[in-house]
């Protein structure tokens, strides 16, 4: 789910740090495949998608350029705030990262509790 919602192509305006937001305000693994989602999930991630947008665009109404990230970075749930408590349940925030990009999402509230294998580190244990 995670790279169809960077997908320009699939959802316009939906970059990385927004789509580990809508998908916490989801409660959907960022792992989850697409083709398996039930109707009741694309609804959940089409009312969090427009949810998420929507109030990030009210709290930038009116802000001057300058101010705009602060902004953004306020908002955040999750992304950026790994090792910080969720604020839904109280979890730690984790983070898994790629050659390129991270994600950040709350193990509790998007995978059952069961923590993502962050694929950078795992090669380094073996």
């Amino acid at each position: 789910m995670k790279g169809l919602l960077r997908d320009q192509k699939v959802v316009a305006g939906i970059g990385n740090a927004y789509s580990d937001e809508v998908l916490h305000a989801a409660k959907m693994s960022p792992f989850k495949v697409a083709a398996t989602l039930t109707d009741a999930q694309i609804a959940d991630l089409h009312d969090a998608i427009v949810t998420t947008l929507r109030e990030a665009v009210e709290r930038a109404r009116g802000l001057a350029a300058k101010d705009l990230k602060a902004e953004k970075k306020s908002g955040l749930r999750v992304h950026n705030r790994a090792g910080q408590p969720c604020d839904v349940c109280g979890d730690t925030i984790r983070e898994v990262s790629f050659a390129d990009s991270s994600l950040q999402y709350c193990p509790t509230c998007q995978t059952g509790g069961k923590p993502l294998a962050d694929r950078r580190m795992s090669k380094l244990l073996k």
